[in-house]
């Protein structure tokens, strides 16, 4: 599964940086911040770390499933690692989601793609010969083992973080414009009606998401994942209440969610005219869950060491579940 994030002050990660980011309706302002995103379904594969030169920044295992279905629709143990160039308060970081007792996921053609500019990223994809397709123009179409897509752009980044842009499919291009737009708030910074497609964001130097129109409906499959954004706490039952008069689909209402030994946030989770699921979460106590965590790589490389998942299934003679 994917799975897109955003943060506030704070943020999955891949936070592009923005207070106060207006998000109004009838006059009711409401502030997002960075936008993020989280992959999720993840093969245990350190080839994203050294293909890209990520920086690990927390690791966190969980016994059970998560109430907001961060895992997806798995009751079972998981874990979650957030990978980024910086800081999720001020990078678009992504969240690396594996479910111990899953083996596999189906892609649909919901997520279109992250585009990163990285000359190291190529160069170091050519070294290690991992698959390129070249697209033109100096860009790079690679896949990450679960097969997500990746464009690498050969050139330096022209922001501080490189990530540019997350590609999202959706079934009717105005449709979803006015769902992220006007309803949202997201500002639209490049529309081409021609090819069907929009470019959004909260800020200039910000992580863009682009909307691409695609003939037919959008599949997510079991691959699927969602974006999250960050905004005050307290802002968390006006959007709640925003939807509720919108008539717009709430997958999760407002709720709690605990980490280990960290904080606890508030989030909603809604879903966007193509079932494209988003986070809203509380930015002061997401600021302090999402610190860069000294022990994360260590935390990751252990639990990649104890996850005896395989081994158990073996000796069952049992197949991990397709998930």
């Amino acid at each position: 599964m994917w799975d897109l994030s955003a943060s506030g002050i704070k943020t999955v990660s891949p936070a592009l940086q923005a207070d106060s980011l207006p998000l109004s309706h009838q006059g009711s302002p409401l502030s997002r911040h960075a936008l993020l995103p989280h992959l999720l379904a993840w093969e245990r594969s350190p080839a994203h770390h050294l293909l890209f030169i990520l920086n690990i920044l927390r690791h966190e295992e969980f016994e059970d499933g998560c109430k907001a279905a961060c895992n997806g629709p798995y009751d079972g143990k998981w874990s979650k690692t957030m990978v980024g160039y910086g800081p999720e308060g001020d990078h678009f970081v992504t969240e690396l989601t594996y479910n111990y007792g899953i083996g596999s996921y189906q892609l649909g053609n919901d997520f279109l793609g992250i585009t990163v500019a990285s000359r190291q990223a190529v160069s170091n994809a050519r070294k290690l010969k991992w698959p390129l397709s070249e697209m033109g123009d100096g860009v790079f179409e690679t896949k990450a083992p679960g097969g997500y897509k990746f464009y690498l752009q050969d050139c330096s980044p022209p922001q501080s973080d490189p990530v540019l842009k997350v590609t999202l499919a959706v079934s009717d291009l105005q449709k979803s414009l006015n769902y992220w737009s006007n309803l949202l708030g997201m500002k639209i910074y490049e529309k081409d009606e021609k090819e069907q497609r929009a470019l959004l964001g909260y800020a200039d130097n910000q992580c863009k998401l682009e909307l691409q129109a695609i003939p037919g409906k959008v599949d997510h499959a079991t691959g699927f994942g969602r974006i999250a954004f960050s905004c005050p706490q307290k802002e968390l039952s006006d959007i709640e209440d925003l939807m509720k008069r919108e008539n717009q689909k709430i997958l999760t209402p407002l709720v709690s969610l605990d980490t280990p030994g960290k904080a606890t946030v508030q989030v909603i989770i809604l879903a966007d005219p193509d079932g494209h699921e988003i986070c809203f979460v509380g930015d002061e106590a997401f600021r302090e869950l999402s610190k860069v965590d000294p022990e994360g790589n260590k935390l990751l490389d252990d639990a990649i060491a104890g996850d005896k998942s395989d081994e158990w299934f073996a000796a069952q003679k049992k197949p991990k579940a397709t998930g």
